[in-house]
């Protein structure tokens, strides 16, 4: 078969490592104990991947991209680790609603949700993880239990009332 008809150019494509999470310009990188763990695992993970593909003598072509790949990568998350700011949960105040809390909330039809206010790069809405820079963490931050946070949305508005506030690490 004639090389026109491979695939052998994509070697050639422009490098496109997908960026972390996005933190807003002038925001702080706060980040809870378990997410600054996180990062760095992260890190570590990375630092063996590449120094795995640098001893490698396999020649495999692919092989200068994905180190190019992994040195994006790990210098992205190094920027993030170095301006990580480290909130104790322990250290807030247990009657409202601060970085690291687990908040329960709920909506006029009745209907309770749960989360935990989190760094951008450990959000997973999946696990009920939010960002800080979240509209719904952003509406939430600094309320009491009993007190009505409005969430906006791009169409519509939603009313919830803040109902648990919870702290890892709380001892009473």
């Amino acid at each position: 078969m004639s090389k026109a008809f491979t695939t052998d150019d994509a070697s050639e494509a422009p490098l496109v490592v997908p960026p972390r999470s996005p933190l807003p310009a002038g925001a702080t990188n706060y980040v809870t104990p378990r997410g600054l763990a996180l990062l760095r695992d992260e890190l570590h993970r990375l630092a063996s991947e590449r120094a795995r593909l640098d001893g490698s003598t396999s020649g495999d072509p692919d092989r200068p991209r994905a180190l190019h790949v992994l040195a994006a990568r790990i210098g992205e998350l190094e920027d993030r680790l170095s301006s990580a700011a480290l909130v104790d949960s322990g250290a807030q105040p247990r009657g409202e609603v601060r970085f690291g809390a687990k908040v329960t909330v709920r909506a006029e039809s009745g209907r309770e949700r749960y989360f935990q206010i989190v760094g951008v790069d450990e959000a997973d809405a999946s696990k009920e993880r939010v960002a800080f820079v979240s509209p719904l963490a952003r509406a939430v931050l600094g309320k009491r239990v009993g007190d009505v946070a409005v969430v906006k949305a791009p169409r519509s508005e939603e009313e919830l009332e803040v109902v648990a506030i919870e702290y890892e690490g709380a001892t009473g």
